[in-house]
């Protein structure tokens, strides 16, 4: 699906991107993947057994998926993160967060493969980012933003397209089809962090955030964080 110009979404199956065996699930991330004009970036990649699919949907906007260069992950979960080992094998350079890198690495509980009665693959070749680091790659600046709770690595990616200030978002927040969070049921979730991060969310403007589930916020995102914001001070406040 066509997103922007030069901007696609690639994968995710509550909306049927992808397909995993059942209907509208979140079996399957949405992974995006920008065209720079000197090379593909990836967000997210999804669960690996979609691998296929995604090279298949790549194809059709005529995008080449031996061009994919990078690829950079919001956080550990398998279904966001599962094909990374297929990645480090075709020599694509994989990114994220210090705290997601550790995780993906060690393939433990963190990458929640039991959810989905699954086996994370580990890989190693992650490199670990820092909050507010920036990664220069194929003429962009993608800075790092770090929002954990929903993981101990959860991290946002913002980069400029054309006159708009793009912000990949993963599971910060829920989607408009169900809920205000991201699942709370990992290992590492935190109440608390969770909190503090959707606060400092909250602040942030941006022109199109692309979550890690469901529908894509075309207008004033910033509105969707505030709501996520007052549900977690209604609900969690102590």
């Amino acid at each position: 699906m066509q997103i922007r110009k030069n901007l696609y979404q690639v994968s995710g199956s509550l909306n049927g991107m992808t397909w995993t065996g059942t209907d509208t699930n979140f079996d399957d991330a949405n992974a995006y993947l920008l065209d720079t004009g000197s090379g593909l970036i990836l967000f997210d990649c999804g669960n690996g057994e979609t691998w296929p699919q995604i090279v298949k949907n790549t194809e059709y906007w005529g995008l080449n998926p031996g061009d994919i260069k990078a690829c950079f992950l919001t956080h550990a979960h398998l279904d966001h993160a599962g094909a990374c080992a297929i990645l480090s094998s075709k020599g694509i350079t994989l990114y994220a967060h210090r705290k997601t890198a550790e995780a993906i690495a060690a393939a433990d509980a963190r990458c929640c493969g039991y959810f989905y009665h699954k086996t994370m693959t580990p890989c190693d070749k992650v490199i670990p980012l820092e909050d507010g680091s920036t990664v220069p790659i194929c003429g962009l600046e993608i800075s790092v933003a770090h929002y954990p709770g929903h993981t101990e690595g959860c991290a946002a990616f913002v980069f400029a397209h054309g006159e708009e200030t793009v912000v990949v978002s993963g599971d910060i927040i829920g989607t408009l089809l169900v809920g205000y969070f991201g699942w709370d049921g990992a290992i590492d979730f935190d109440k608390k962090a969770y909190m503090d991060s959707l606060l400092r969310f909250s602040k942030f403007d941006s022109d199109l955030m692309l979550p890690g589930h469901g529908l894509v916020y075309f207008y004033k995102p910033r509105r969707r964080v505030e709501e996520a914001l007052s549900q977690a001070l209604s609900l969690w406040r102590s």
